[in-house]
């Protein structure tokens, strides 16, 4: 057996690791295969009957790039984004797609554990007379905020595991995503639910639609930024 460790082009997201895994585990004589997005690379254990060239083959042929260097365009569901700075711009509509679907993502893990805590504050009456600004009222504030967090990872830790990740990997992918993006979605959530609360560490669930949307469209930019002009997804 041998390793060997490929520079791999156009993986923008922990699915797009996923893909190129699964066309690598496909591959006769391969033993395991590991691709990280953010280090843009695969590592992949094999045969010595297994040449360079099967591998190469096998991640062109999932729609992705051997070298690392890629020009701007779609393959398949995933966006292969160059690594030139000259390239970017705000009217890529398939990046805007390809961002959305992401942010889709981080905001259901996000929710998940911020409307959790805000929904159970409301109906056990935890947060029920709270001095505005005190140090109780900023505790219980925030910890809707770090459960978020906490869920948006367990969540894309969970996708990636189905993808054929192991759990390690898993997680130290997930834990190497956008946290500004999943910070910006949580505090646009919050403020949010507090303007309709008037200052009350709780929910509404008139606000919550209204959460749904802010928390969606405050980081989406953002997300759009960072795919086309580095190719990094937040999921």
């Amino acid at each position: 057996m041998q390793t060997t460790t490929i520079p791999v082009g156009g993986m923008t997201c922990g699915g797009c690791a996923g893909n190129v895994i699964k066309a690598l585990n496909a591959v006769d004589g391969v033993e395991t295969a590991q691709a990280d997005h953010v280090a843009a690379n695969a590592t992949i254990t094999h045969s010595d009957e297994v040449s360079e060239g099967e591998i190469e083959a096998a991640i062109t042929n999932a729609g992705y790039s051997v070298g690392g260097t890629t020009a701007i365009g779609v393959a398949g569901d995933s966006i292969v984004v160059s690594s030139s700075m000259d390239d970017f711009n705000w009217k890529d509509g398939e990046v805007w797609r390809k961002s959305a679907h992401n942010t889709k993502w981080c905001l259901i893990g996000c929710s998940i554990g911020e409307f959790g805590t805000l929904v159970y504050y409301t109906y056990s009456g935890v947060t029920d007379g709270l001095v505005m600004w005190s140090g109780i009222w900023l505790f219980y504030l925030l910890l809707p905020l770090i459960n978020g967090l906490i869920t948006s990872v367990m969540l894309e830790t969970v996708i990636l595991i189905r993808d054929q990740m192991d759990f390690k990997n898993a997680l130290s992918t997930a834990l190497g995503m956008s946290f500004i993006s999943m910070l910006m979605m949580e505090i646009a959530m919050l403020i949010t639910d507090l303007l309709f609360t008037k200052g009350d560490v709780g929910i509404m669930p008139i606000a919550i639609p209204f959460m749904l949307i802010v928390g969606f469209l405050t980081p989406w930019p953002y997300n759009y930024w960072r795919l086309k002009k580095y190719g990094m997804a937040c999921h």
